[in-house]
């Protein structure tokens, strides 16, 4: 039965029945779960209003116009822990409901996320609403009907319009009695709950957002702007020198009194089309296909031309992307609010408008990031995060020998991996070799680099190719290397190998204890094995497997302590005093009162260690905690 809370003069119908908010509120104080849904007049939540708030069970829908009637009285309900409110892809709403009613939702199921975690890796897979309602109820939504509250201009909803909101909050409710059963089968019932409470973490990172200092990177991309300009005319330059080239090279120079002589070109190549550009490379690599970085790469060191291309094009990448086009991410509250993607693949999570994720590492951008005034970022990472998980992993007794005792990693792996040829690069005064620290040896420095690239490299499953494309060294060199590598550390190559196998044998593979993601490979089937044309996809499985546990037990752990600080906040009453604003990776980012910051520090550092103790038992992660005026890596 629909009911629609309005207007007192609003005209009963034959599709609902009139109430008041405390008929909702007398319905929904004892469920104990709900559906809850919003219609908005837009995307943006920092502009665009709520204008329909539904909630209900599959017996009754309520639909509240909010433009009229206040959402208040249902705050208890709402922010409740012990009911269960189920949503379809929950930071939407959660974000409009906080924007327009002051209310922070807890106690949520996700039925989007939730759909995300039993697919996970599969292809071809919806998650939309109208995807799980056609999957799971056999039901067609027809969405035009949702596009048609944007532009609302006050006018009453119509028949349709109430229909079409009170049915999503009935739908929700079937979807997850389907999804319950799936959840016990896979044995996923811990990293459901972790996703549902996570994503509260990630709508409050979303909803606070980022101070941009707009000055300081408009002088970046000015500097950005001159590097690709200058580039680009030593790319003509180096065309102009070289005979086999000649044919880009134009014999005469037109032009114009409009035209600034620092545009004069002689070369007839636009440098950012990739077309143009793969002609004028094929003139010195006839086999060449194409111009992405892959292909590029492995080139850059062997033709200077293309090295100067490679720059080129990643100083236009920083013009374009972290230039002005960047401010188009602005809301009308002047902040970044990013939009986050909380479950890929392999359990980590990536954003968009802007992607976060790929802000230079650089501080030069980041610091463009700023606190306010009377306000400090107080942020904490995890130490070799993924190093300690493949250690605590594999068991290997060097690594865990290393991390104990604070010893370099790296150095540590290259002096078994080079032997002689490590202790004879020594210098005198040489840090390693006294401390077992990290050394300025040139030498040491070279070696420990090759080795240091196989250690992050393993969390990715790179193979010989993409090593020997890094170190610029032959297949058959990275090959070696590799090998003396798994000569000394054999206990990671078991480990590696059991991953492997693991996922070839069975089509899935699982992140580590307590949570056991499973991670579904599309292109297994049973008789794999035994198919001789099946290599390539055997190998993509089998680097899969060992690259997903490793990332995605780091993923699980760093949204552990998105969840356990976010508590930490909420039961201390520290909302005005502390505010999540960024995650990236294995990094917690927070503003926090100048007076508190400290403490906070402390604190976040104690939680993040918790969180990394729950999968890494051994204790051996500690998290490292920064706290300054600015965003910082």
């Amino acid at each position: 039965m629909i009911y629609l809370v309005g207007s007192v003069e609003t005209i009963p119908s034959n599709n609902y029945k009139l109430a008041t908010i405390y008929d909702v509120l007398e319905y929904c104080k004892d469920k104990s779960v709900l559906g809850v849904d919003t219609e908005t007049e837009g995307f943006d939540f920092t502009s665009k209003k709520m204008i329909m708030f539904q909630i209900g069970d599959d017996q009754k829908q309520f639909v509240i116009d909010t433009r009229i009637v206040s959402i208040e009285p249902l705050r208890n309900i709402l922010e409740s822990e012990n009911i269960i409110k189920i949503f379809h892809n929950a930071k939407f709403d959660y974000k409009f409901i906080r924007k327009w009613s002051n209310i922070s939702c807890e106690g949520i199921y996700d039925t989007f996320l939730v759909e995300r975690v039993l697919n996970c890796g599969k292809d071809k897979v919806g998650y939309g609403l109208k995807d799980v309602c056609k999957k799971y109820l056999n039901v067609e939504l027809n969405k035009d009907v949702r596009n048609q509250f944007i532009g609302l201009t006050g006018q009453p909803f119509r028949d349709d319009q109430i229909v079409y909101g009170a049915k999503d909050v009935e739908y929700l409710i079937k979807i997850r009695t389907h999804q319950l059963p799936l959840i016990d089968k896979y044995q996923l019932n811990n990293v459901v709950k972790l996703e549902n409470l996570a994503v509260l973490a990630f709508a409050d990172i979303e909803y606070n957002g980022l101070d941009l200092d707009t000055e300081s990177w408009k002088k970046i991309e000015a500097v950005n702007d001159k590097k690709a300009k200058t580039l680009g005319m030593n790319l003509d330059f180096m065309v102009i020198e070289d005979h086999r080239l000649a044919k880009f090279v134009a014999k005469y120079i037109q032009a114009d009194m409009f035209t600034p002589i620092e545009d004069l070109r002689k070369v007839n190549v636009k440098w950012t089309s990739p077309k143009q550009v793969l002609e004028v490379f094929q003139a010195l690599i006839p086999d060449l296909d194409n111009v992405n970085g892959k292909a590029m790469y492995k080139y850059r060191f062997k033709f200077p031309l293309i090295d100067e291309y490679i720059q080129y094009k990643e100083a236009m990448k920083l013009c374009t992307s972290y230039g002005d086009a960047f401010f188009k991410n602005l809301s009308t509250d002047n902040k970044i609010h990013t939009n986050f993607h909380q479950i890929l693949d392999t359990g980590r999570v990536s954003s968009s408008k802007p992607n976060m994720q790929q802000i230079p590492a650089d501080n030069i951008y980041r610091n463009c990031f700023t606190a306010p005034k009377g306000w400090k970022y107080v942020s904490a990472d995890y130490s070799s995060q993924e190093l300690n998980v493949i250690a605590f992993g594999s068991k290997d007794p060097v690594w865990i020998k290393a991390l104990q005792n604070n010893e370099d990693l790296h150095s540590t792996c290259a002096e078994l991996v080079y032997g002689e040829e490590w202790l004879n690069a020594a210098e005198d005064d040489c840090a390693y070799m006294k401390l077992k620290m990290k050394c300025n040896c040139p030498k040491h420095k070279k070696l420990r680099t090759n080795v240091k690239t196989i250690n992050f490299g393993l969390a990715y499953g790179m193979g010989p190719n993409k090593l020997a494309d890094t170190l610029n060294i032959s297949v058959d060199g990275a090959k070696v290397l590799i090998e003396k590598y798994f000569q000394a550390f054999p206990k990671i190559k078991g480990f590696l190998d059991k991953l492997g196998n693991f996922g070839k044998k069975f089509g899935y593979i699982k992140t580590f204890p307590p949570y056991n993601r499973k991670r579904w490979f599309s292109n297994w089937y049973p008789k794999i094995w035994n198919n001789k044309s099946s290599t390539m996809e055997l190998g993509s499985i089998e680097r899969a497997s060992k690259n997903t546990p490793i990332q995605g037990a780091s993923a699980d752990m760093t949204k552990k302590a998105l969840v356990l600080l976010r508590q930490l906040i909420k039961e201390n009453d520290l909302e005005d005093q502390v505010k999540l604003v960024m995650t990236v990776h294995d990094q917690i980012d927070t503003i926090c009162k100048s007076d508190f910051a400290d403490s906070w520090g402390r604190l976040m550092k104690l939680t993040m260690e918790e969180a990394a103790n729950e999968i890494v038992t051994n204790g051996l992660l500690k998290a490292e905690v920064t706290v300054s005026n600015c965003w910082e890596k």
